[in-house]
């Protein structure tokens, strides 16, 4: 089964009870080689923390776009792993070993597959 590991970190103005430091590159560099050396990777990057632009549509059709991260959330997505392992428990095990997952949230989502037809 395939399951999106979404990572989030705390942001800046966060008061949250977390470490004043993310984890480091070489942590991620590690956990980036773990995920590819047990073939279970099958994407995954690093987002813009400071970039971000929302969309809404509104029920007239009328588009809103709104830049950058909203002020006001705790959290914000940086950065995500698309994996491929046999169930959910695996994808919790991953999750667990995520870097990001001592320094903020790991949230896991399972990638919903049409039936094929």
């Amino acid at each position: 089964m395939k399951y999106l590991l979404l990572i989030n970190t705390a942001s800046p103005d966060s008061t949250e009870d977390r470490p004043a430091e993310g984890p480091s590159v070489a942590e991620f560099m590690a956990y980036e080689k773990a995920v590819a050396d047990a073939g279970v990777k099958l994407d995954g990057n690093a987002l813009d923390l400071a970039n971000a632009t929302t969309v809404h549509v509104r029920p007239n059709g009328e588009r809103v776009v709104t830049d950058g991260p909203f002020a006001e959330t705790r959290e914000i997505v940086g950065g995500y792993y698309l994996i491929d392992v046999p169930d959910l428990d695996a994808a919790l095990d991953w999750a667990a070993r995520c870097p990001g997952a001592r320094h903020g949230t790991v949230q896991v989502r399972t990638v919903w597959e049409p039936p094929q037809s």
